[in-house]
């Protein structure tokens, strides 16, 4: 059966041809004319029913974009990147992992996955180990979910980007919601949005009774938020006389802009966080398969206890 990483050559070949964006189900259906499997490969289904080809192909998808030869124009979309197009591709035989960890992006995205001591043992010996040899099975479980995790959340922050401020504000009435600050979902909604008050985007109650306020600035941000927009912010809640204030931004803070909030006890959440908060409060995403884990309960074999 043909693996993620057998995917990803004729996949870059299609896609340097045609130079054109595609959705996962374009390039499946034209990726199905080139491959050399049969019929009976082609049609193979996981337990839960979903093709392996497709599922596989999304993997190959997210580790080509991993390694910056592949980036997303548009939501549920995907194109090459001048890196991706200029690639000499008669000269590869297969993509793999050997050749993905040349690009440094790449390697920060399976640090992840790797345990320090698997990679010890590979600088040390120099040959060729498997990430998992290492880990108990476990460990394996554990390690992979939070590589599915980190791969979620980034495709969740360019969704988020990709919509609009409209729906960034809808985003965080819901989350904030969804963790229980706002009151009811009328009156979070209502909060957000509205005052446009010398830098502060909204105002929400911290408990149903409302006892305390808390003041949101919410930008959905392509570059840094400096120290100077949480001097802006900090003005503002001092106007208001505010004690507590969150900075919410699709983006990232830079480290004066984190130093400054410490100061000002104001609570940053960037755009890490912000997937975070969502994939924790069930929000923009839903479970697909569950695993539970069992060991022997031992209390029921001591006879002391019978």
């Amino acid at each position: 059966m043909l693996t993620h990483y057998d995917l990803m050559l004729p996949l870059l070949k299609i896609m340097q041809k045609e130079n054109k964006t595609y959705s996962l189900r374009e390039a499946y259906n034209e990726l199905l004319n080139v491959l050399d499997c049969s019929d009976g490969e082609k049609n193979a289904t996981l337990d839960d029913g979903r093709n392996i080809i497709f599922y596989r192909l999304q993997w190959a998808k997210t580790y080509l974009k991993k390694a910056g030869l592949l980036e997303y124009p548009q939501k549920a979309h995907f194109e090459l990147t001048e890196l991706g197009l200029k690639l000499d591709l008669n000269k590869l035989q297969k993509v793999d992992m050997k050749f993905l960890s040349q690009f440094e992006t790449f390697k920060e995205f399976r640090k992840i996955g790797v345990t320090t001591i698997t990679s010890e043992k590979k600088e040390n010996n120099n040959v060729p180990t498997s990430d998992n040899e290492e880990l108990t099975p476990p460990e394996i479980i554990l390690e992979q979910s939070k590589l599915l995790k980190e791969e979620l959340s980034n495709e969740l922050l360019s969704l988020v980007k990709a919509n609009t401020p409209k729906f960034f504000e809808k985003l965080v009435v819901d989350l904030l919601v969804a963790m229980g600050y706002g009151g009811s979902h009328q009156d979070a909604a209502q909060a957000i949005g509205k005052t446009n008050d010398g830098g502060i985007d909204g105002v929400i109650s911290e408990d149903r009774l409302g006892l305390d306020k808390i003041y949101i600035q919410a930008k959905r941000w392509e570059n840094t938020v400096g120290r100077p927009d949480i001097q802006q912010f900090k003005g503002a809640l001092a106007d208001q006389v505010a004690k507590k204030g969150v900075f919410i931004t699709t983006s990232s803070f830079s480290k004066e802009a984190t130093e400054s909030a410490k100061k000002s006890g104001i609570v940053l959440i960037d755009g890490d966080k912000l997937t975070s908060l969502m994939i924790e409060f069930g929000l923009g995403v839903q479970i697909e398969r569950s695993f539970h884990i069992y060991k022997i309960d031992q209390d029921r074999f001591d006879e002391d206890n019978f």
